[in-house]
């Protein structure tokens, strides 16, 4: 353990699980709840509103940063995957003396052997995401699931923009029995609506203003999913893209909310989302909104 001392605060940093896992039996209760809010650091404000969050809810706070290199598909992309610890911490140390952050390496979350888990989440991990990364969700639900294990929280905070993760994280929970709640917080954007993603910090200044075209899409194909078919938005959305040299669209998907599975037409007692992968040069940007 290490522990910084800010303004007469105590942050404690663990980077071992058992370091971790012995404080923890240390502060807990019969009746104490513990929030967790796992991320890859790189930390802006939808990370801290998801801590503001699990702080509000619960009597402690542990927040991890780890670089998970088995969901990562593409070498490339977990090189430049940004690394900033120090100013994470900065970022974190003004909210509250209560979080405990677990900043592990790879050696300590998989004891040398860092191979994904093989998991079934009834279909989920085979729709959008799972079908351009093969390999992904497996990576996810490898290192969420140990994380659960080391820090074994009470209440668990994800934010909605990955919902497809957040829809596998509750499966994987359901099929292991954890004794976990796992919370879905709403999207926190930017001052153009651009979905905050750590990503974000890797555009050029003109390409993240132009990148607000994402958001601004899936408002108006919010708006022609009420009044057309799913095949004519579809075809809305492909065509706003096609001639945006800058852009490339990887996938629009309109897809039934609780299976992911995509839709061919409209029923009324099914909940609708839609999902869009874009490529700004090789910068890869998701975003989701509900269509209901």
């Amino acid at each position: 353990m290490f522990a910084l001392n800010f303004n007469n605060t105590t942050m404690h940093i663990f980077y071992s699980k058992v370091a971790l896992i012995a404080y923890l039996k240390t502060i807990k209760t019969a009746n104490s709840t513990i929030g967790f809010v796992p991320t890859m650091g790189a930390l802006h404000k939808g990370h801290l509103a998801l801590m503001q969050r699990s702080i509000k809810e619960n009597d402690d706070t542990v927040v991890s940063i780890f670089v998970n290199p088995t969901q990562f598909n593409n070498i490339e992309d977990l090189d430049k995957y940004p690394r900033t610890l120090d100013e994470d911490v900065k970022k974190m140390r003004g909210l509250s003396d209560k979080i405990i952050l677990y900043a592990p390496s790879v050696e300590d979350i998989y004891d040398g052997n860092p191979v994904s888990e093989t998991f079934d989440f009834d279909g989920l991990e085979e729709q959008m995401e799972g079908k351009y990364r093969p390999g992904h969700f497996d990576g996810v639900g490898t290192i969420v699931k140990r994380l659960f294990e080391i820090v074994t929280p009470t209440n668990a905070y994800f934010g909605e923009k990955d919902f497809q993760q957040l829809q596998i994280v509750k499966k994987m929970v359901e099929k292991n029995n954890l004794p976990v709640h796992v919370v879905g917080c709403p999207i926190f954007r930017e001052d153009n609506q651009l979905a905050m993603s750590s990503r974000n910090e890797r555009l050029t200044s003109e390409e993240r203003k132009e990148a607000a075209v994402i958001y601004k899409t899936l408002i108006e194909a919010k708006e022609l999913f009420q009044i057309k078919s799913i095949e004519e938005t579809i075809e809305f959305v492909k065509n706003s893209f096609q001639d945006n040299k800058n852009f490339e669209l990887e996938y629009f998907v309109i897809a039934d909310e609780s299976t992911l599975i995509s839709a061919d037409f409209k029923s009324k007692d099914k909940n609708y989302r839609a999902f869009i992968a874009v490529f700004v040069n090789s910068i890869r940007l998701i975003d989701t909104i509900s269509l209901n």
